[in-house]
């Protein structure tokens, strides 16, 4: 995040580069570079710059007065179209201008709303951005330059990449994230286009120049999918370190819960207050040296691997207690107690409606979303703020449990919208 936002923040000083380069190359005391353009651009930039800080806030409460959506959205159209043309005036370029209002914009309090009007604008125009992006590649000119483009393709990603790694290595990391920061970043970004075209229409390149360039970024971003896939290959992740923490062996525990993060912590209390025998596991090295510290044992090992969960005494436990937060090592998990320990009784973490469904089909004894009960728990909350007692908000909590278990079996028969009549539906407000 850090590299992607300093790539877009450069965009602001090159473009101003640009701009004086253009009245440099001009030439002539009357039209190049002088104090007084110079204090025009860096005055105009401050202008910007003030007005997003102290102005910007005030407009936009006073348009949020006529409660219309459209009209947030065509003040932060003025916003940035104003912006624009202030750069372009000030000798500056109107993608300077736009750029900063959108800096502006996103710092403003009104930024939510505003993002939320424009999404659909900003999908749209997105599109038509990489689509003149694609037009822009001049085939004929890369088959004929090929030798050129090819160079400047060669030299561009590899200044980028030792760059990238540089960093990388001087800021701790270790050899392997750096090579994979360079398989993300080295190649060239969209601002390139908005660079070049600016160098192009102030006259420091020509169109020859910004067509060759363009074709070299264009074709380093090509290239980035097929790089990540070579890195994803030869770039694994490092070895988890497993420093102070204990594989399972020989456990023999009367419940095996895999799983010990938020889910699995609150779970194993009712069990330990009652002096039961859990034998605990969990994939994350740091998660179990983190428990140790509170005094439990949990030991390393994945619960999606048949040899784990012999080690962790699956084939003599009564019941294991599945609290992984990973729908997919659920669902191996339950596949392999069922098929290895079928006496062995499933209690499963279910990640969603659609999880606990399979989860049934599957056969688990028993299943809970892990957000069901502390959600009718917040409901509940509601109502008694309300002032209603808390007998009926018992009577209104077990109707909805019931109801929602209700619907759940007729879902497990005849599919996600099956059981809709045990819903209760919002009416459509009075307005």
């Amino acid at each position: 995040m850090s590299i992607l936002l300093l790539e877009d923040l450069m965009i602001v000083p090159l473009l101003a580069i640009v701009a004086f380069l253009g009245a440099l190359s001009a030439g002539g005391e009357a039209n190049g570079i002088d104090a007084v353009s110079i204090l025009v651009a860096v005055g105009a930039l401050a202008l910007v710059i003030a007005a997003g800080h102290w102005l910007l806030d005030p407009f936009f409460a006073l348009l949020a007065r006529a409660r219309t959506t459209e009209v947030l959205t065509a003040g932060a159209l003025l916003v940035v179209l104003g912006a624009a043309l202030l750069m372009e005036v000030s000798g500056l370029s109107m993608a300077m201008g736009a750029f900063l209002a959108g800096v502006m914009l996103s710092g403003s309090s009104y930024r939510h709303q505003i993002q939320a009007d424009i999404e659909p604008f900003k999908g749209l125009l997105m599109g038509l951005f990489f689509l003149a992006v694609g037009m822009s590649l001049d085939l004929g000119l890369v088959v004929s330059e090929w030798r050129m483009i090819l160079a400047l393709l060669v030299l561009f990603v590899v200044v980028k990449a030792v760059g990238i790694y540089g960093v990388a290595r001087v800021f701790g990391a270790t050899n392997r994230q750096g090579l994979r920061r360079v398989a993300l970043f080295a190649q060239g970004g969209e601002f390139a286009f908005v660079l070049y075209s600016a160098a192009a229409s102030e006259g420091v390149i020509g169109a020859s120049e910004n067509a060759v360039f363009s074709s070299v970024i264009i074709l380093s971003m090509a290239f980035t999918p097929l790089v990540l896939l070579a890195a994803d290959r030869w770039l694994k992740g490092d070895a988890v370190s497993t420093d102070g923490v204990e594989a399972p062996e020989g456990l023999k525990g009367r419940i095996l819960m895999i799983g010990f993060g938020r889910f699995g912590q609150i779970a194993s209390q009712l069990l330990l207050a009652q002096s039961v025998n859990v034998s605990l596991i969990d994939n994350d090295p740091d998660r179990i040296r983190e428990a140790r510290k509170f005094g439990f044992t949990v030991y390393y090992g994945d619960g999606s691997r048949l040899d784990i969960l012999r080690q962790s005494g699956a084939d003599t436990a009564d019941i294991v207690m599945v609290c992984v937060d990973d729908r997919r090592a659920a669902d191996r998990i339950v596949e392999l107690v069922r098929q290895e320990f079928p006496a062995c009784r499933l209690l499963v973490r279910s990640y969603d409606r659609g999880h606990a469904i399979t989860l049934r089909k599957a056969g688990v004894d028993f299943e809970m979303r892990e957000t069901f009960e502390s959600a009718l728990a917040f409901g509940g909350a509601g109502l008694r703020a309300l002032s209603m007692t808390a007998l009926d908000v018992g009577e209104v909590t077990a109707d909805i449990r019931q109801r929602d278990a209700e619907r759940l079996e007729a879902q497990v028969q005849g599919g996600m919208q099956a059981g809709g009549d045990k819903l209760h539906v919002a009416p459509v407000p009075n307005r």
